[in-house]
């Protein structure tokens, strides 16, 4: 028999895992994040008590956590979504666990429990790249941005070169490490490329930094794609704001370029490689990770 769900009864604390909950060879300590797909935990490892990141998949529109920590559909109309979603989840972490490189997350094991997935990845130590824009902790020097994100493209081409695109780079998903060392994190979105639209996963779009092929199901989706995410955390790093959603700037384009707006404040290649990047059409932009790096180095 199918259980429903009534959100009017549902204890708000069963959301999430409690801390001293042990799941495989772990212990949660306390939540890190959580989105409407997925939850983000931090956990040590019950042998070594070494800390880890957990993900744990919950879509909360099509699922719920019972009293015992078993995750259920909500009803029997979101089964089939939800199942094609733990798939994708789990297809996730496996493609995730081959992508070997130090500025990529790492994923380091991933398993099946209370009827639902889990990825466990690597937990270092720093700050988020909004944060840090949010609170103007580190200027966005010409020194931060090339150190940034010439170590991050170093990544990003890691990605395409197994035929993947991430789909979800901005600054909430980039970790900032000592010594300005990036990590790219949440690859939730990921997808290979050329994909068929009929393959297509639901949409995960971001406002400003999503170029328009990505809001569009004949889209053609590629390298370009992410290079124009990259382009746009770029200038929110100078702007110190969202730069405008790219279906606006089709329509009308609000966003002076970066050369002119910047000319007294940052060389003329950097800004130049942003405006690229940020090329409204994706035949204008690089068409790939080694052609934004050779325009980013001086």
């Amino acid at each position: 028999m199918a259980e429903y769900y009534d959100p009017e009864t549902y204890p708000q604390q069963w959301n999430y895992l409690q801390s001293g909950t042990i799941i495989d060879q772990y212990m949660i300590e306390r939540e890190l994040a959580h989105g409407g797909f997925s939850s983000v935990y931090l956990a040590r490892q019950l042998e070594d008590q070494v800390q880890v990141a957990i993900k744990e998949y919950l879509p909360r529109k099509l699922a719920h956590r019972t009293w015992n920590n078993i995750v259920v559909p909500n009803n029997e109309e979101t089964l089939p979504m939800f199942m094609r979603g733990r798939a994708l989840f789990f297809e996730e972490a496996k493609v995730l666990a081959s992508l070997k490189h130090h500025n990529i997350v790492e994923v380091v094991n991933f398993f099946q429990a209370n009827d639902t997935v889990y990825m466990v990845m690597t937990y270092d130590y720093g700050l988020c790249l909004d944060k840090i824009l949010h609170r103007k902790i580190i200027p966005a020097t010409e020194s931060f941005l090339t150190t940034v994100f010439g170590l991050l493209l170093k990544g990003i081409d890691i990605i395409h070169a197994h035929q993947l695109v991430h789909l979800d780079i901005k600054p909430a998903n980039i970790l900032i490490r000592a010594d300005n060392d990036p990590l790219l994190l949440d690859f939730g979105a990921i997808r290979k490329f050329p994909s068929h639209p009929s393959n297509h996963r639901a949409k995960v779009l971001t406002n400003g930094f999503s170029p328009i092929e990505q809001y569009d199901n004949r889209g053609r989706l590629g390298p370009w794609t992410d290079i124009y995410a990259v382009g746009a955390t770029m200038r929110a790093c100078m702007d110190l704001k969202i730069p405008p959603a790219s279906t606006d700037r089709v329509k009308q384009d609000s966003l002076p370029l970066a050369v002119k707006t910047y000319k007294r404040k940052y060389p003329e290649y950097l800004l130049r490689a942003v405006d690229w990047a940020m090329a409204i059409y994706p035949e204008q932009r690089p068409q790939s990770v080694a052609e934004l790096a050779q325009a980013l180095s001086p």
